[in-house]
């Protein structure tokens, strides 16, 4: 595949510009300033940000089907290529109270069964009914197509998700969908994803608006969602991005992808939080995606450092090339450990460097 190709079909979404953090949302000035209010804590668990194992497999694919503008249902995706993201957040009240609940539902449903059961304790706290709700980031298939592992566990639960959704998104959570699509080589209908087990709780349709046209939903005291509308690659549109409110420290910004780019994100809470200070981000930043370097990434890494922030936690499309850069110029990127490797597969461009937050590590801010 030819590289300058493949960007090209990638910058025709805005892709491109999202991944520099120059895509800013074009959303109403705030009225005033919005108090979310605080938490005492913030722990993250990394329960899974290997989205796909194998780089070169998942740009055939895309290459092969049409490119960055294809609907990501039509494409015989490598079912054995695929992993998945999602997270398990803990909370602690300012009463001492610890609420959890979970961002993404990853890809491939043995992967997350394996990470669920073994790799964590995610079965027994569903089982148990210890988390309170799930929010959807976005709907890409690597952060939402393995949304079966959960719901067979449990199917009443509430999901904060984009507005923006299409009609496969939509059976794939309420109806008993089987998605296939044709291989070109073989002609066959291969299985693209699936779900058994229709969503019946509360589903809360998230965009820039926001609660009582207050461009943010508040999950609890300390905690809001914002959704960011922008164009994003494979005909997926809108992103949820949380905000969290430390006692003491400040604004921590957690995302999925970071399409609108991670400048943006930070200067939306510097622009309508109350008594807004920086303090942390973790996520997927959408830099370095299949590091590859490119000199305006560097601009990137000054503007993470302008803000101030004191921990970093990336990975997922961050790309780890951008994580040893951006640590080399001082940003305060939090370093991961060796957990990963005890998994039963890993990534083909794991470095090992342990500059990565990656599956098995804990951020707590």
């Amino acid at each position: 595949m030819k590289r300058r190709t493949f960007l090209k079909s990638m910058a025709a979404t805005g892709v491109a510009a999202s991944m520099a953090g120059t895509v800013i949302p074009r959303e109403a000035e705030a009225a005033k300033k919005i108090d979310i209010g605080e938490i005492k804590s913030l722990k993250i668990d990394v329960l899974t940000e290997t989205s796909w194992f194998d780089n070169d497999i998942f740009k055939k694919n895309l290459m092969d089907y049409g490119g960055a503008m294809t609907n990501q249902y039509t494409i015989p995706w490598q079912w054995d290529n695929a992993g998945g993201y999602a997270t398990l957040i803990t909370v602690t009240t300012l009463e001492g109270e610890e609420r959890k609940f979970m961002m993404d539902f990853g890809w491939n449903n043995d992967w997350m069964d394996y990470i669920f059961e073994e790799k964590s304790d995610v079965a027994s706290l569903i089982a148990k009914d210890e988390i309170d709700f799930w929010v959807l980031s976005h709907w890409h298939l690597d952060h939402y197509w393995g949304v079966e592992s959960t719901l067979k566990r449990k199917q009443d639960f509430t999901l904060y998700a984009p507005k923006t959704y299409y009609p496969e998104d939509m059976a794939l959570l309420k109806e008993k969908a089987h998605h296939k699509a044709k291989n070109k080589v073989t002609g066959e209908m291969d299985h693209v994803c699936k779900n058994d087990y229709p969503h019946k709780g509360k589903l809360v349709l998230c965009d820039p608006k926001g609660e009582n046209k207050e461009g943010i939903y508040r999950l609890m005291p300390g905690v809001a969602l914002r959704n960011f509308d922008v164009p994003i690659l494979l005909r997926v549109r809108g992103e949820n991005v949380l905000y969290f409110n430390v006692q003491g420290k400040g604004i921590v910004t957690v995302t999925g992808c970071c399409h609108p780019g991670v400048l943006s994100l930070f200067s939306y809470a510097r622009k309508n939080f109350k008594g807004y200070q920086p303090y942390g981000c973790y996520g997927g930043l959408h830099i370095t995606l299949f590091e590859t370097w490119d000199p305006k990434f560097d601009d990137i890494i000054k503007g993470v450092k302008a803000f101030k922030i004191k921990k970093l936690g990336c990975n997922h499309c961050t790309g780890w090339i951008w994580a040893e850069k951006a640590a080399a110029a001082g940003v305060p990127v939090v370093k991961g450990t060796d957990k990963y490797k005890t998994y039963k597969r890993t990534s083909t461009v794991a470095t090992g460097s342990n500059m990565f937050l990656t599956n098995g590590d804990t951020m707590v801010f």
